[in-house]
C-alpha cells in the first residue's frame, strides 16, 4: 500500500469527531464500518439509517421529509392566521383561511357525511345511454374525477407555440394497469383487496358492495386496453395529431362532440391523442356495456377522489388501502398536515406568495443562479468534447442549451385566484370546488399564446423539473434549502447536493425523451441517424446496469422505465463535477473539512441528497410505477461509473463501486 492509499484510508475508518462543524453534510451520518469502495450509499449514510425509524404517518422517510417538516410548520401558521382573521370577501387570504377552516371543521365534517355529493350521485343516476355517459364524464372531469380516460389542454409536443386538447388513457382506481392483468401472487394479492376495498366504500355510501365485481370488471378492461409505462416512455408513440373527423373514425364508438358540448367548448381544429386504441375501447365500451354498470363504476369514481374530503370513516377506509396496503404506512399524517396538501394543490401560489417572504432570501436565488451558469458552461464544454457525436449534432445541442430557460424560486407573474369561490361550508365542496377551478383555468388556455411565466409547481414545493415543451428547469424555493443548499456551505458540497440536481434537470433535455425535442420544444429529430445510433448504444449500458439492481428478492428494477433517470442522474453528476472545478478557478483552495478532502465532500454531499428509507410495500410500489430508482440505486448506480470518484476514495479494480471499463456508460 502506498503513502497516499494509507493515509486515505486513514481518513476514511477515523473516528467522526463530534466537535466537526459542517453544513450541507454530516459526518455523524456516515457508517465507517463500511469501504466506500464497495457500498457507497451504505458508507455515506449507513449511519444515519441505523439510529433512524420510519414515523408512522410515511411510507419513506429521509431528507425530504425533514426539510417538508420545517416547510410544513411555515405553511400551518400561515394558514392558521388566515384562518383567524377577517380577511376581505374574495382575498386570497380568505379564501386559504377558510379553506382551511371547512377542513379542521371535523364536526362539521361528521355532520354532513356523504349529503354533499346526493346531486352529483343523482347526475349519475340519470346515465342511460352513451349521450348521457358523455355528459357526466364531463361533470366528473371539471371535478378531477378522471372516469374513463383523461382529458387536459397542454402544450403541443409538436407546435409547442400552442395549446392543444389532449385525450389519454385513465379511469383506474389502482396505480398502474399492471396490478390488473400480472398473474403472479403478489398482484393477485393486492387486486383481491383492492376489491374488498371497493366493496367496503360502495356499502359505506349506501349501494350495494356486490357493485364490486362489475366496478373492477370494467376497469380490467381499461387497463387492458392501456399502454404500458415503459411503452409510454416514447413521446412519438403517445402523440397522433387528430381532427375531429379523424378521431371519429379512429374511436367510433366515443361521444367527443357530446362531451365537448357538455364542457361548453367548440370541437378544435385537432386533437393530440396519446393512445388511440384506448378510445377506440373506451367507444366500444360506452356504446355496448350496460348503462347500470357505468353507473356504479362512476359512483365509486366519484367516492374515491372525494374520499380524502368526507367524514373520517370514508378518509381512513381510502388510507387503510391506498395508504397503508399499497404503501405501508401504519398512521395517517394528522389532519392539518392532509388539509394543508389539499390546499397546497389547490391554492398553492395564494401560500407561496406567503412562504417565500419568510423563507427564501434574495442571496439564495443570486447564488443559485450563479451555479446554474457554470452547470450551462460546464454541459456546453462536455458537448463540444463529446468524441462520438457529430459537428451539425453538436452544434444543435449548443442551441438548444442556450435556448434553456431558468426559473428560480417563484413566478414573476403570480396565479390569479379571482374565479375560485371558497367558503365556510361542507370541506368536500370546497375541496372539489379547487379542483374544477384548475380545470376551468386550463380549459381558457385554449386559443390563447402559451403562457411562459407559468409554474407547474408552487413554490413551496421540494421538488424540480425539466418541460421539454417549454425547454426550461425550474427550482422552486421548498428544494432550495439546507442540507440540499446553502449558500453558506462549502462549494464542493453545494455542487455535490443541489449542483448536481441542476445538471440532472439540465441533462433531461438531452436523456433517452428530452433528446427528442429541440430548441424550441418541440418534439422534433435534430439528430444525425449515426449519431443517434451512438446515443441508444450508450443508453443500452444504462439500461443493462439498473435491470441488474434487485430492490426485494425476486424484484428486479426496470431499466428501462428508469432510464431518463438513471441517464440524468449520470449526467448531472458529471456536469456538476465540471461546473464545481469551474467554479473553484481563482479561489484559494479550502482543503480537507472534518477530514474529507474536497473531492471526497462532493460525493459525500451527493449522497446526502438521497439519505432515506423506505418501507418494503411502498418500495414495491415505486420498483413497479415509478420512473425513479430507488435512493440507494441512485448513488451507488451512477458513482459506480465515474473515474472521479474512483480516484477520490481510491477504489480499485475489482471494488464493487468501480465496474469494468467496457460496461461503464458515459453519454454526456
Amino acid at each position: 500500500m502506498n503513502t497516499r492509499s494509507a493515509l486515505l484510508v486513514l481518513a476514511l475508518m477515523a473516528p467522526l469527531s463530534a466537535q466537526v462543524s459542517y453544513k450541507g453534510f454530516n459526518p455523524a451520518n456516515l457508517d465507517p464500518s463500511v469501504k466506500p469502495c464497495q457500498d457507497f450509499f451504505q458508507y455515506a449514510v449507513g449511519g444515519w439509517a441505523k439510529r433512524t425509524t420510519i414515523p408512522a404517518e410515511y411510507e419513506r422517510y429521509g431528507v425530504d421529509q425533514e426539510i417538508d417538516t420545517r416547510t410544513h410548520q411555515i405553511l400551518r401558521e400561515i394558514m392558521e392566521a388566515a384562518a383567524a382573521a377577517k380577511a376581505a370577501p374574495g382575498s386570497e387570504a380568505q379564501k386559504v383561511g377558510d379553506f382551511y377552516a371547512s377542513g379542521m371543521d371535523e364536526a362539521g365534517i361528521e355532520a354532513a357525511g356523504i349529503a354533499p355529493l346526493k346531486p352529483l350521485f343523482t347526475r349519475i343516476d340519470g346515465v342511460k345511454d352513451a349521450a348521457s355517459l358523455a355528459d357526466v364524464l364531463a361533470d366528473l372531469h371539471r371535478l378531477g374525477a378522471f372516469a374513463g380516460f383523461s382529458f387536459s389542454i397542454e402544450q403541443d409536443d409538436k407546435e409547442s407555440s400552442r395549446y392543444s386538447m389532449a385525450l389519454a388513457q385513465g379511469g383506474l382506481g389502482l396505480p398502474d394497469r399492471d396490478y390488473y392483468v400480472k398473474d403472479d401472487p403478489k398482484s393477485k394479492e393486492l387486486l383481491a383487496a383492492y376489491r374488498a376495498h371497493v366493496a367496503k366504500m360502495m356499502a359505506m355510501a349506501g349501494f350495494q358492495a356486490g357493485d364490486a365485481d362489475r366496478i373492477l370488471a370494467l376497469e380490467t378492461r381499461l387497463a387492458k386496453a392501456s399502454m404500458t409505462r415503459v411503452e409510454q416512455r416514447d413521446p412519438n408513440a403517445t402523440y397522433h395529431a387528430m381532427t375531429p373527423a379523424q378521431l371519429k373514425s379512429a374511436a367510433p364508438g366515443f361521444p367527443m362532440e357530446l362531451y365537448l358540448k357538455a364542457l361548453g367548448v367548440p370541437a378544435p381544429d385537432r386533437f393530440v391523442v396519446r393512445q388511440p386504441a384506448f378510445l377506440a375501447e373506451l367507444g366500444r365500451m360506452m356504446q355496448h356495456l350496460p348503462a347500470d354498470q357505468w353507473r356504479v363504476y362512476l359512483r365509486w369514481t366519484l367516492l374515491r377522489n372525494a374520499a380524502p374530503a368526507l367524514s373520517r370513516a370514508f378518509e381512513q377506509e381510502a388510507f387503510a388501502f391506498y395508504g397503508t396496503k399499497l404503501q405501508g404506512t401504519t398512521a395517517q399524517h394528522p389532519r392539518w398536515k392532509r388539509v394543508m396538501f389539499a390546499a397546497d394543490r389547490g391554492l398553492g401560489e395564494a401560500l407561496g406568495k406567503l412562504y417565500v417572504q419568510r423563507a427564501f432570501p434574495a442571496t439564495s436565488k443570486a447564488k443559485v443562479l450563479e451555479m446554474v451558469e457554470n452547470l450551462r458552461t460546464a454541459l456546453g464544454a462536455r458537448i463540444d468534447g463529446l468524441d462520438w457525436m457529430s459537428a451539425p449534432t453538436k452544434a444543435r445541442a449548443r442551441q438548444k442549451l442556450a435556448a434553456m430557460r431558468v426559473k428560480i424560486g417563484y413566478p414573476d407573474v403570480w396565479r390569479d385566484y379571482a374565479r375560485l369561490e371558497v367558503k365556510r361550508q361542507p370541506y368536500v365542496l370546497n375541496y372539489l370546488e379547487t379542483h374544477r377551478f384548475e380545470f376551468q383555468r386550463r380549459l381558457a388556455k385554449l386559443g390563447q399564446p402559451i403562457d411562459r411565466n407559468e409554474w407547474s409547481m408552487t413554490p413551496q414545493t421540494n421538488n424540480a423539473y425539466y418541460s421539454p415543451t417549454m425547454n426550461e428547469i425550474v427550482f422552486p424555493a421548498g428544494i432550495l434549502q439546507p442540507p440540499y443548499f446553502d449558500a453558506t456551505a462549502d462549494d464542493a458540497v453545494n455542487y455535490g447536493n443541489i449542483g448536481a440536481t441542476i445538471g440532472h434537470e439540465m441533462t433531461h433535455g438531452f436523456d433517452d425523451e428530452g433528446r427528442q425535442y429541440d430548441a424550441d420544444g418541440n418534439l422534433k429529430s435534430w439528430w444525425t441517424p449515426e449519431d443517434e445510433k451512438a446515443y441508444n448504444l450508450r443508453a443500452e449500458l444504462v439500461v443493462k446496469q439498473f435491470d441488474a439492481f434487485e430492490p426485494l428478492p425476486g424484484l428486479h428494477l426496470n431499466g428501462r422505465l428508469t432510464l431518463g433517470e438513471n441517464i440524468a442522474d449520470l449526467g448531472g453528476l458529471k456536469i456538476a463535477w465540471s461546473a464545481w472545478k469551474l467554479s473553484q478557478k481563482g479561489k484559494t483552495p479550502v482543503g480537507k473539512i472534518g477530514g474529507f478532502s474536497p473531492e471526497q465532500r462532493f460525493f459525500l454531499g451527493y449522497a446526502e441528497t438521497w439519505r432515506t428509507l423506505t418501507r418494503e410495500e411502498s418500495l414495491r410500489l415505486r420498483t413497479i410505477t415509478d420512473p425513479h430508482s430507488p435512493a440507494k440505486f441512485r448513488v451507488n448506480g451512477p458513482l459506480a461509473n465515474l473515474p472521479e470518484f474512483y480516484e477520490a476514495f481510491g477504489c480499485k479494480d475489482g471494488d464493487l463501486m468501480k465496474r469494468p471499463l467496457g460496461e461503464r456508460p458515459s453519454i454526456w
